[in-house]
């Protein structure tokens, strides 16, 4: 990837308000200021002047917590741990084998390696043919890996974990000073990091070198003081305002909260205390839905909250019970929302990114990040049970999870976000569906958003059935991102071969449809939603579309107010094949089938991993993407002849010839 067109630029400032403009213009003269405290690798800086005398670590765990953990739970983070010393691990998508000693810098996909003496604000991580893959590149540095080890050293007091935490902190320690090289590029790293090294110190308390790594070691003193000091400088404000703001403060309020050892840490936790709860409020709903509208997301910033809450309460300087409050709606969504197999939905952008890894990351289910909830806030009556983690069990040795004011029963519909779970009622595989009929996303930009308006997603015991594409990628394959955000790449129709959504960047929405719920009734399983992303041009157009689940039968009408050219797209999950015959596909999975019986008044097509167009692609993970079946119907729909596509799931056994 080159540098981004000047064009983009353009689009960029366009989205911005007066007031960010002025910020931004602020911002930037500060971080050209800023280079002459640049700190370059080899230079040898004293610990920082305001280091107080006393450095005392107070928040430690109870005496025997490790007992509480889970057996399971336990030989899970050995292994993994084990893993991790012989090098290997998984980072978003690639077999990384460098483990034993990373290199901080280089790229495993592209094998490109940034420029670790270069001052931070003048090196552009956007350009991949100087940083690689950043994402790549910044996720070890976030030192997931290391809170894993730590995590080992604390249920086995075998020191060879952590020896192998404390060298590789002094080398990124090192080798990472103050402002130089491509990891101060992004203050949600540096906001992600202080949390890590909280809880690396927190669980390494009995080791005997502890405070040598921590305490006694300038290294690890000025780092404590650098990226508390940048986080109290440099804020993502305005159309950035979203989860990048939330991870910063959490991260400084942690920090400051955790390592209350520099003259600047009341204040630097009084304003990271302020600014958490201010921005937790302004990028979530009422209802508890995150914002962005980006379901891993959600998980993110909910994770975000809990751990800042957590760290400020140990502190003595607990957040406000309505901050609680919200972190609980957002636990309690996240109950909600989640299937049979407690798999989330797959709306918008997922970048698998982590808050506190000490058990092995699944990242197909939410069942850790619900006992995270669980030993936070309490869970509700209605909660899935789900099984309690090293992580859960620690968290809630800490602090004692409360119920407080719940839903008494478990929410399908949240209006505000326009989110809406349908769920069988009969005895057979539970099937779920996820209807999508909310605003397009959050903030000018809508980073994180998709074409996915009035998409609908569908699974039977927990196997994708109708199938969100996922994300796949962010930086560096531009055709590949558009498709797995666009319209035809999505449960929906495209009408007079335009996006819903208008697209100007990566991470930048020009235009976005909105939707609307007209009716939404649990007891019928009726959804009935529309949204305006056509109602643009000379022929403006309103897709409306109703869904009824009733029993084994999901039946879905597209509605639009003018006659238009379409395609409707059906996405299949990659352990679904299908047989199509004119407007009939037979559906097939490991454990069952369906038969689909489609718009007959549209021209039905069959695409598996097609390349030119792209078509028929799902991506299982970050990084990932596998061939799927994709049904496309193309044609004309008028007014008074609204296209219906009926799946039916339960009933006779459809036989599928080979």
């Amino acid at each position: 990837m080159s540098r981004q067109p000047i064009g983009w630029y353009v689009r960029r400032l366009r989205r911005m308000s007066p007031t960010e403009l002025i910020w931004r213009t602020t911002d930037h003269a500060r971080r050209t200021a800023w280079a002459y405290q640049q700190v370059k690798p080899g230079q040898d800086p004293d610990a920082p002047q305001t280091l107080r005398k006393d450095l005392t670590f107070g928040t430690t765990l109870p005496p025997h917590a490790a007992d509480a953990v889970p057996e399971d739970a336990r030989k899970a983070v050995i292994e993994t741990a084990d893993a991790i010393m012989a090098g290997n691990l998984e980072v978003l998508g690639t077999d990384r084998t460098d483990l034993a000693s990373p290199d901080w810098f280089r790229d495993p996909i592209t094998g490109r390696r940034s420029d670790p003496a270069q001052y931070t604000f003048k090196l552009n991580h956007r350009n991949e043919d100087l940083v690689g893959n950043i994402k790549q590149v910044w996720e070890l540095s976030r030192h997931h890996h290391l809170t894993q080890l730590a995590a080992a050293w604390y249920l086995t007091h075998d020191d060879q974990y952590a020896d192998r935490v404390a060298e590789q902190l002094n080398d990124w320690w090192r080798t990472n000073p103050f402002l130089s090289g491509v990891h101060w590029a992004s203050g949600i790293e540096i906001g992600i990091r202080l949390i890590s090294w909280t809880w690396i110190r927190r669980l390494l308390n009995d080791w005997p070198d502890i405070t040598d790594l921590f305490e006694h070691n300038e290294l690890a003193l000025n780092q404590l003081y650098w990226h508390q000091r940048y986080l109290a400088a440099f804020q993502s404000r305005g159309s950035s305002a979203n989860n990048h703001v939330i991870a910063e403060a959490a991260g400084q309020l942690v920090g400051a909260s955790a390592f209350p050892w520099f003259r600047e840490s009341t204040k630097w936790r009084t304003d990271a205390a302020a600014l958490l709860e201010r921005e937790l409020d302004a990028n979530t709903f009422p209802s508890g839905v995150n914002r962005e509208l980006a379901t891993d997301y959600h998980r993110f910033v909910s994770e975000l909250g809990l751990y800042a809450a957590l760290e400020a309460d140990l502190a003595g300087h607990p957040l406000s019970p309505s901050t609680w409050a919200l972190l609980t709606r957002t636990t309690d969504v996240s109950a909600a929302i989640v299937d049979s197999t407690l798999r989330p939905p797959r709306q918008g952008d997922d970048d698998e990114g982590m808050v506190l890894v000490l058990d092995p990351p699944n990242i197909h289910s939410w069942s850790a990040y619900l006992a995270l909830g669980a030993a936070a806030v309490g869970a509700a009556d209605w909660w899935p049970q789900v099984p309690a983690t090293a992580t859960s069990t620690l968290v809630g040795a800490l602090v004692k999870g409360t119920q407080g004011d719940r839903p008494t029963e478990r929410p399908g519909h949240f209006n505000d976000a326009g989110l809406t779970i349908l769920r069988s009622t009969d005895d057979g595989p539970e099937i779920w569906a996820r209807g999508d009929a909310g605003p397009h996303g959050f903030l000018s930009i809508a980073a994180h958003a998709h074409c996915d308006a009035l998409s609908l997603e569908v699974r039977v015991g927990g196997v994708d059935i109708l199938a969100d594409p996922g994300t796949y990628c962010y930086h560096g394959e531009e055709e590949w991102r558009n498709y797995f955000r666009s319209t035809i790449g999505h449960n929906t129709v495209e009408v007079n071969g335009a996006e819903q959504s208008l697209w100007g960047g990566a991470f930048l929405w020009l235009r976005g449809a909105t939707g609307q719920v007209r009716q939404y009734d649990g007891a019928t399983g009726t959804w009935d939603a529309e949204h305006d992303g056509y109602r643009v041009g000379d022929t403006p157009v309103t897709h409306r579309r109703n869904a009824v689940l009733d029993g084994g039968t999901l039946r879905v009408e597209d509605h639009l107010d003018t006659a238009a050219d379409v395609r409707i797209a059906w996405h299949l999950g990659p352990d679904v094949t299908a047989e199509l015959d004119g407007s009939t596909a037979r559906l097939q999975w490991p454990d069952g089938t369906a038969l689909a019986e489609l718009p007959a008044g549209l021209s039905w097509t069959a695409h598996r991993g097609g390349d030119d167009p792209l078509l028929g692609w799902y991506s299982p993970r970050f990084g990932r993407k596998v061939p799927i079946t994709t049904l496309i119907g193309a044609g004309r729909i008028s007014p008074d002849t609204p296209a219906v596509s009926t799946f039916r799931f339960r009933g006779r056994v459809y036989q599928v010839t080979s």
